[in-house]
């Protein structure tokens, strides 16, 4: 399998349908917690991370050596916003979605939920990507090819 981000994140299986989120599973590590034994939560921020670098390679094909490395793009989050409902502690599996809102012309706005494993959020994310040309660090249109494969996984109003 190609590299991981992150060692928690543990990456779907098969394909998406259109209108689906990516799914997949999450393993909260003993280095995720702080000493009150629950995640502390900038990890979380990691995990999304880590989370969309996987959904780039595995549903989008764009894995991120590709992007940054060989065409000289990035995807920077440039909003964030989080909510955190429940603590997770050491040793839970996460179920991790993502879905997309909307794709513009240069940026991606996605929805991430993390839940237990019987379905009661953790946390809850709302993330803008941008695509941008990283010499001059400027937004770039998103590729009609990329952008059909994010809208694959556009959420039903």
């Amino acid at each position: 399998m190609a590299e991981k981000s992150i060692p928690n994140v543990k990456a779907s299986t098969g394909t998406s349908a259109a209108g689906r989120p990516y799914r997949t599973e999450i393993r909260v590590r003993f280095g995720d917690c702080d000493p009150a034994g629950i995640v502390f939560y900038p990890r979380y921020l990691e995990i999304f991370n880590g989370l969309v670098e996987d959904w780039c390679r595995d549903e989008l094909q764009y894995s991120f050596p590709d992007l940054i490395t060989q065409r000289g793009w990035g995807l920077p989050t440039v909003h964030l916003e989080v909510d955190f409902l429940a603590p997770s502690r050491f040793g839970d599996v996460l179920s991790a979605s993502l879905s997309v809102r909307s794709v513009g012309r240069s940026s991606v706005n996605i929805d991430i939920v993390l839940c237990s494993q019987d379905g009661k959020e953790r946390v809850r994310g709302k993330v803008v990507l941008v695509l941008i040309d990283r010499k001059p660090h400027k937004a770039i249109p998103i590729p009609d090819e990329l952008r059909a494969r994010m809208l694959a996984f556009r959420a039903s109003e």
